[in-house]
């Protein structure tokens, strides 16, 4: 399979600016939790500029994750090893000092989880929680955080935002913790948001919305989404790009019209044949 080309000639780039928003080359994470060590992502390669959508999808298990949570600087355990270079405008993810990481997660890289309740905290209101990263990265005073707060619960669409803002994790419903967890991720305005399996505890009906949301907020703030799923469907209605993954690898990528009309690999057909509204799109010859 061809990789993305990860290359640029460098007399077209300014000295010393960085060639992409994210770079990410040869990235390994391997664990050393059991006695043989274990490696469950495999020299994996991703390129990303201002306003791209990349779907990456796979099985429980494919280390899409696991990519996922590198990139955002996240995977900080003693007993695994990462290999690589994960480069976000041109600071070094892997390498950086940790007060560098710190003052880019949350601020230019925002993530969204897949369950809100386990990482909203129950104890304190919903206000205070979208206002996390303007606490840690902006000097502003009680009133403009609360004034930022609430129009980025307007902005993904949270009816009655001054209720919600004195409102507890409990008092919400699913679909609106989740705008909740979008708001607080929007809240800096980042240039890259993860978005790991955003819509997996929601119903069909709210996972539409949701994506809608991720939509628009691209088009309109032109910030870049790195969507992790294993939901294919959501994918294609969503990404520019998608990357396949099986079992550390990338088996398959391209542009995401290309991927689902003319799959190339058996277990991306296998995929996208798991997929009723798919099927007939899939290509079953070598």
């Amino acid at each position: 399979m061809k990789r993305l080309d990860t290359s640029m000639q460098q007399n077209t780039v300014p000295k010393n600016a960085p060639e992409h928003l994210l770079s990410v080359t040869n990235l390994n994470i391997e664990f050393h939790d059991h006695k043989i060590p274990e490696t469950v992502v495999y020299d994996f390669d991703l390129v990303m500029e201002e306003g791209d959508i990349v779907g990456l999808v796979g099985e429980s298990g494919s280390g899409k994750s696991m990519s996922a949570l590198a990139i955002a600087g996240l995977l900080q355990r003693h007993n695994m090893q990462k290999r690589g270079e994960i480069l976000f405008e041109g600071v070094d993810i892997l390498q950086c000092p940790r007060s560098v990481l710190r003052s880019l997660q949350g601020d230019e890289i925002g993530i969204i989880f897949q369950e809100p309740m386990t990482s909203l905290n129950p104890v304190k209101k919903i206000g205070w929680q979208v206002e996390e990263a303007l606490r840690l990265h902006r000097n502003l005073d009680r009133e403009q955080r609360r004034r930022l707060a609430l129009k980025a619960m307007e902005d993904v669409e949270l009816e009655h935002p001054e209720v919600v803002y004195n409102q507890y994790p409990h008092e919400l419903s699913g679909g609106m913790r989740q705008r909740v967890m979008i708001a607080a991720a929007m809240i800096s305005e980042p240039k890259l948001l993860i978005a790991d399996e955003p819509t997996t505890a929601l119903d069909v009906t709210i996972q539409s919305q949701i994506i809608a949301l991720l939509r628009r907020i691209n088009q309109e703030k032109k910030t870049a989404i790195l969507f992790i799923s294993h939901d294919l469907s959501l994918v294609r209605k969503l990404c520019h790009r998608v990357m396949v993954m099986q079992n550390g690898y990338i088996v398959e990528s391209g542009e995401a019209n290309q991927v689902f009309e003319h799959p190339q690999k058996e277990y991306t057909k296998k995929l996208i044949a798991a997929i009723p509204t798919l099927r007939k799109r899939v290509y079953t010859e070598e």
